[in-house]
C-alpha cells in the first residue's frame, strides 16, 4: 500500500488568493466601500482592513465572525480560504523544510 505521492492532491487550487483580496474584490470594490468605511462597518481599525486587503496579515476567527455577520455570509468561507492560502504557501515551502525534518519508518521510530 502507498502511503505518499509526489503529486498534489486533486483539487488543491494553485496559488489561492488572500482572504483581503477577495474581500476587496467582490465586496469593497463593487460597493464602492473604502478601507475607512469597511473598517467602521467591521468595528475594527482602518490599519486591520488595509492590512487584510492588502494580504499582510491573516484573516482570523474574530475577523472572519465580522466580516460573516457585514456581509451575510459564513465566517468558515473566510477561515478555510485563509487555511487554503496559508496551506498552499507552506506547501511552497516544502523542500526547505524537508531538509529539517526526520522521515519516520517503522525501523527508527523508537
Amino acid at each position: 500500500m502507498k502511503t505518499t505521492t509526489e503529486q498534489e492532491p486533486v483539487g488543491t487550487m494553485f496559488n489561492p488568493p488572500h482572504p483581503g483580496e477577495v474581500l476587496q474584490g467582490l465586496w469593497l470594490e463593487p460597493l464602492g466601500l473604502t478601507i475607512t468605511k469597511t473598517a467602521e462597518i467591521l468595528g475594527v481599525s482602518r490599519k486591520t482592513v488595509s492590512n487584510i486587503v492588502n494580504a499582510k496579515i491573516p484573516v482570523s476567527q474574530d475577523l472572519a465572525i465580522r466580516i460573516a455577520i457585514a456581509f451575510k455570509g459564513r465566517a468558515k468561507f473566510w477561515l478555510d480560504m485563509q487555511a487554503d492560502y496559508d496551506a498552499w504557501h507552506a506547501e511552497q515551502r516544502r523542500e526547505k523544510i524537508a531538509q529539517e525534518v526526520t522521515v519516520v519508518t517503522w525501523d527508527n521510530a523508537a
